[in-house]
């Protein structure tokens, strides 16, 4: 059983783990941190290291759940992150071959930031044709007795996770970036994704 953040398009290593667990947990009763791959995902543009954010309604000076974040639209961020991965990886491989599945998430409003995570989670699932009973906290506890992944979602970690180079878009450009969202081994890979998860070595 591993413990994990519901994230935003979550970093390849997040996968890694799950590819490997028989049982998810999903951490849902903690408080909502700055600088995670909660609401943040990182892609590969032709410029570099390209970040996608999720903006979120504030509240000043209250601590809230990260189940109690609501997202803010006003500036219809869903539909320029649309276009930006389209500019990215449509020269892909398997670019088209998810895309049509990929357009709902980002047109429709989904209000809570976990909510859409956890639809961002089950399109990988089905994309990566992994089946693996899922459930969610009910409580929080800041040590677990499971395997405790929840440090995955941490986006300014200083731990470097060497995963193997697959061949990327703008390789040639600033080389192999490793350990970029799950959407970028997905548009590269397609259906051999998850052989490579379950290849990659997991250190916690």
């Amino acid at each position: 059983m591993t413990l994990l953040q519901p994230t935003y398009f979550s970093p390849i290593i997040q996968y890694v783990a799950i590819a490997k667990s028989k049982e998810i947990v999903f951490e849902v009763e903690d408080n909502f941190q700055k600088q995670t791959y909660r609401n943040r995902c990182y892609i590969y543009t032709a410029d570099g290291k390209h970040s996608l954010n999720v903006p979120i309604q504030h509240s000043k000076g209250i601590k809230q759940k990260t189940k109690e974040i609501k997202i803010d639209y006003k500036d219809d961020w869903h539909k320029i992150q649309l276009k930006t991965l389209e500019t990215a990886y449509r020269s892909s491989p398997f670019f088209e071959f998810y895309i049509d599945d990929l357009i709902p998430i980002f047109e429709k409003r989904i209000p809570f930031l976990l909510d859409l995570n956890l639809k961002c989670h089950d399109f990988i699932m089905d994309a990566l044709q992994l089946k693996i009973p899922t459930s969610k906290t009910t409580e929080f506890h800041k040590e677990v007795a499971t395997l405790d992944a929840r440090s995955l979602a941490v986006a300014k970690s200083k731990t470097i996770f060497n995963l193997e180079r697959y061949i990327q878009v703008f390789e040639q450009n600033h080389g192999f970036m490793s350990n970029l969202s799950i959407l970028d081994l997905l548009f590269m890979e397609g259906p051999n994704a998850l052989n490579y998860l379950e290849s990659q070595t997991l250190n916690l």
